[in-house]
């Protein structure tokens, strides 16, 4: 053994050992789904260590370790089952979505670079000392908005907590925060995008070729979104390969069932298993007939007619091509609306803009702002935030 580094083996030993069973982890979490991670951009290049395999960013928080992370995670399987072990991190990492896993990840690797680049001991990266903390908050400040600043430090304080370790947050982060927020430059704040207007939603209608699948799919999402005041990634996937029946709208809400009042209206609804405010409980979405050429429940009945043939285990806004039916995903349906609104002289919308803007035109026509808060499935008034343009 002469020449071997044998503090280094054991590191390098139980880092794999700790790899092996947090990629178990990750795995269970999205069996379906587990990524390959790509080629690391040149911004986010880290140090090569047995402790950070390369693994998908929202991966980061349960796959990579420290010495810490190795004991602590050694200490629990010393005392109980290895299957409630997994079990406890499984939980864990389920109270979070996978897009705010993503969100902290990054704040990790940033953090991570950050202690490469004043050669931090990875012994020091866990528990992170206030001092430690503190820096690397004050690192970025006049470069990045507080919100972001904000959700890695979230990430780091959550990759504490999965691995048992103390975090040691304290006054002196709280200035720092405040002290950040005042640097945050003018390039990072935002102006608020305008909502879809109901001008804007009949230019989409009036544009969109109807009798092809894929314009009839957008138009059914551009719709409903709007009129039952949706987020998009309650009824779209993000990327094609990435459809969770757990999370996302099938086809098992077919047929749709239509009921009518007492006045002649037309009204319908479907369960999504996923929302922005009820997360895995879901929630309901109610589609009311409206006598306009952007009627929703006419527009989703007219893109689900052309779909009966396929299995109700697939997503809800499909559409056809020459190779069979595609899962409409959340960049195409933005890059369509987007490229006819353009055209005709709008400003480019954000996915964001349909529920305001659905919110702010049912506030305008008088709805009772608890029906509204209720069509959007909100949990409190804060919506009114998106009483925008009132003055029009």
């Amino acid at each position: 053994l002469r020449g071997v580094d044998i503090r280094a083996a054991a590191a390098a030993f139980h880092a794999n050992a700790d790899a092996q069973i947090c990629c178990a982890i990750s795995t269970s979490l999205d069996p379906l789904q587990h990524r390959k991670p790509r080629c690391p951009r040149p911004d986010a290049f880290i140090q090569p260590s047995p402790w950070r395999p390369h693994v998908i960013t929202s991966d980061h928080l349960i796959s990579w370790s420290s010495p810490h992370a190795s004991n602590f995670l050694m200490a629990l399987e010393a005392r109980f089952p290895h299957s409630s072990v997994l079990q406890l991190f499984r939980v864990m990492l389920q109270s979070l979505d996978v897009n705010t896993r993503s969100n902290y990840g990054a704040g990790l690797l940033r953090f991570t670079q950050f202690c490469d680049e004043l050669s931090i001991p990875e012994s020091a990266h866990m528990p992170a000392s206030t001092e430690l903390i503190a820096l690397f908050a004050s690192h970025h400040a006049g470069r990045l908005s507080d919100k972001t600043l904000n959700n890695w430090l979230a990430g780091l304080h959550f990759w504490h907590i999965v691995n048992g370790a103390e975090w040691k947050a304290n006054d002196k982060l709280h200035h720092v925060r405040r002290g950040f927020t005042k640097l945050v430059p003018p390039s990072s704040k935002h102006a608020k995008r305008p909502p879809v207007t109901l001008d804007a939603l009949c230019v989409l209608h009036d544009q969109l070729v109807l009798n092809n699948s894929f314009d009839t799919a957008v138009w059914a999402l551009a719709s409903v979104a709007f009129w039952c005041c949706c987020h998009l990634g309650e009824l779209l996937i993000p990327s094609i390969n990435a459809f969770n029946a757990v999370k996302h709208v099938s086809r098992q809400i077919l047929p749709l069932s239509i009921s009518q009042l007492e006045n002649g209206t037309h009204y319908s609804s479907f369960h999504i298993p996923w929302s922005k405010t009820t997360l895995n409980v879901g929630s309901d979405i109610s589609i009311t007939t409206r006598n306009h050429r952007t009627c929703p429940l006419d527009a989703l009945l007219n893109h689900c007619t052309g779909s009966l043939s396929l299995p109700s285990h697939t997503p809800l806004f499909v559409f056809r091509m020459p190779t069979g039916w595609s899962p409409m995903t959340h960049s195409w349906f933005l890059q369509r609306c987007n490229q006819i609104w353009v055209a005709a002289g709008y400003p480019d919308m954000p996915g964001h803009a349909f529920c305001i803007g659905g919110v702010t035109k049912l506030l305008l026509q008088g709805v009772p702002p608890d029906v509204v808060a209720t069509q959007g499935h909100w949990k409190s008034q804060a919506f009114l935030e998106y009483w925008r343009q009132i003055s029009s």
